[in-house]
């Protein structure tokens, strides 16, 4: 059956730039929802060995697991060293996700550089994340590649943004340690149907990031830029789960329908605690409504 975890999306800058909330005080926080796990982020972890230790001993305390890591390579550099260190950056983070005792490690395939070019752009992701999978399999860690938007501090979009070049990119990797991180409102930002994105990687997802989205007014269309996609607009908005675009029972359905048993990290809450909260309850309904057999 899924479990749920949350991802601090609305205290990213908090923990990652200014310095305002400590990984501690997020655990505390976090302590507080009715989740299982907590999903970290590269950028607001230490290096130092000991410090790790302080915070995988404060999330024990707490009785939480750190189920699944948020990290973001980028395997489009022109720049084949800076390509070989995201490589060997990924191995690391693998690492700390089997050092917490985690399940899934998230691999991106890199920015959407304007002078890269989408058949050296695949080739080179593809390379890349089958130089990762050996170390993967050693430390007993998925790698999950997601259907992404950006990085909070990257420059440029996710060159797999949409479903084609993605579907192009995973169907290269058919491997028992390699899966897909499924995010229905980036598939929205991608200009994409979130359920035809389900639908077509269905078979390999083995964790899931949840959100939702509402428009302030007007429609889709009329936020669609000459790629297709969608991007950040002030008129779409996160909102609650469950009450925005995404038919999460439609979602539920497909994903009870292939056996789905991994993580649901939110990743929602930038109007606060309180719809955080209601965000979890209202998955927790939904895995209990799908899952536990009456």
């Amino acid at each position: 059956m899924p479990r749920l975890a949350v991802f601090p999306k609305c205290f990213m800058d908090d923990l990652c730039v200014k310095g305002t909330m400590t990984v501690y005080e997020w655990i505390d926080l976090a302590s507080t929802l009715p989740v299982q796990g907590l999903e970290f982020y590269t950028g607001f972890l230490p290096e130092d060995r000991r410090e790790l230790e302080r915070i995988r001993d404060a999330l024990r305390r707490k009785k939480l697991e750190m189920p699944m890591l948020c990290c973001s390579p980028d395997f489009t550099s022109p720049d084949e060293k800076e390509r070989r260190f995201w490589v060997e950056q990924e191995k690391k983070w693998i690492d700390l996700v089997a050092f917490f005792g985690g399940k899934t490690c998230r691999i991106l395939s890199g920015q959407r550089r304007p002078d890269v070019g989408r058949s050296q752009g695949v080739a080179w992701v593809a390379q890349c994340i089958k130089a990762c999978l050996g170390h993967a399999q050693q430390r007993g860690i998925i790698l999950a590649m997601e259907n992404h938007y950006k990085d909070n501090y990257w420059k440029y979009p996710e060159f797999a943004q949409k479903l084609d070049v993605f579907i192009e990119i995973i169907n290269q990797i058919p491997s028992p340690w390699f899966g897909v991180n499924y995010d229905p409102s980036n598939a929205i930002l991608a200009g994409d149907a979130p359920l035809g994105v389900l639908n077509a990687v269905k078979d390999r997802v083995v964790s899931m990031h949840a959100s939702d989205r509402y428009l302030k007014s007007g429609s889709l269309e009329d936020l669609r830029q000459a790629d297709g996609t969608l991007g950040y607009s002030p008129n779409l908005v996160h909102g609650v789960i469950g009450k925005g675009l995404n038919d999460y029972e439609a979602i539920f359905r497909v994903l009870k329908s292939v056996g789905f048993d991994g993580w649901i990290s939110i990743e929602d809450g930038l109007n606060g605690m309180d719809e955080l909260r209601e965000s979890a309850e209202f998955l927790i309904k939904k895995i209990r409504q799908h899952f536990i057999k009456a």
